[in-house]
């Protein structure tokens, strides 16, 4: 079920909300927190998979935990920087957290990276925050609710045809002949996934794409984000993520508003047959 057709209680609004405050006031700590490591060469090292982490992830992931649990010691806990506790998914309600999202941008200095933090509750995000400390923004969203930044509600682009529309996703992605027959405008990479989605949300960006493999906590934040600024993010198969479960990664996803996703999704579809018969022909 879409997640525009669920019923919100007057009671699960005011949960949300309270959600989202909680949200919202620890992640502009925990910003503080790792501008004090930001563009001061900070102690780094690569986890399994050559994925590179820092000390001012730890530290942001270990503050988060700590505040966020102990004001709501019943939620599950799923964060990149922790290890996986599987009694999470005994639980309704669920922190699903990045404490640093876009870590190679952190490191190289640039300034497109993020704070990613979620309530998963039954499978989908209810509330919501990105905070960008260095360039002091936060992005905000309550299911039902809206999404907004700076106390002004934000929303996606209103285009309804692939030309000239500005997409963001993964530069190799682009070398495909499919997108020159819709006269696209390839988007500037951005070292934060979600930061990328969530630039759809504020119609920065027309829509976004992400190849397989994301992670739950690159992707619920700014899932909600997307939703409640008009939009949709979803797998190919139309379908939208859901969250808190044994699988933690994700197929080839993407986001744009309701009159263009469907197009956006077809041409993605190509584009994965076409990588995928030439991963075949090169084996």
């Amino acid at each position: 079920m879409d997640q525009s057709d669920t019923q919100i209680s007057a009671d699960e609004m005011e949960r949300n909300r309270a959600d989202r405050t909680l949200l919202a006031d620890a992640a502009r700590r925990a910003g503080t927190l790792a501008m004090r490591h930001f563009r001061h060469d900070p102690e780094n090292w690569s986890k399994v998979g050559g994925s590179p982490v820092c000390v001012a992830d730890m530290e942001v992931d270990a503050f988060l935990r700590e505040t966020l649990l102990a004001a709501r010691p019943e939620y599950g806990w799923l964060s990149e920087e922790t290890a996986d506790n599987p009694r999470r998914l005994e639980c309704r309600s669920v922190f699903v957290v990045d404490p640093i999202d876009g870590t190679r941008g952190f490191l190289a200095g640039d300034p497109h990276w993020c704070i990613s933090i979620a309530v998963v509750r039954d499978g989908r995000p209810g509330a919501a925050v990105l905070f960008a400390p260095a360039l002091d923004r936060l992005m905000t969203a309550t299911l039902g609710d809206g999404a907004s930044e700076a106390g002004e509600k934000i929303t996606v682009a209103d285009r309804h045809t692939l030309s000239d529309c500005a997409i963001a996703g993964p530069s190799s992605w682009f070398k495909s002949e499919v997108w020159h027959e819709h006269s696209v405008r390839p988007s500037r990479y951005l070292p934060s996934l979600a930061w990328r989605f969530a630039s759809v949300a504020d119609a920065s960006f027309d829509a976004a794409f992400a190849r397989p493999r994301a992670h739950d906590w690159d992707l619920a934040a700014c899932d909600l984000l997307v939703h409640e600024a008009g939009g949709r993010l979803t797998a190919l198969d139309g379908r939208p993520p859901v969250y808190n479960r044994a699988e933690l990664r994700h197929g080839t996803l993407a986001a744009a508003n309701p009159g263009l996703q469907d197009k956006l999704l077809a041409v993605l579809r190509r584009v994965e047959e076409e990588r995928a018969a030439r991963a075949g022909i090169s084996h």
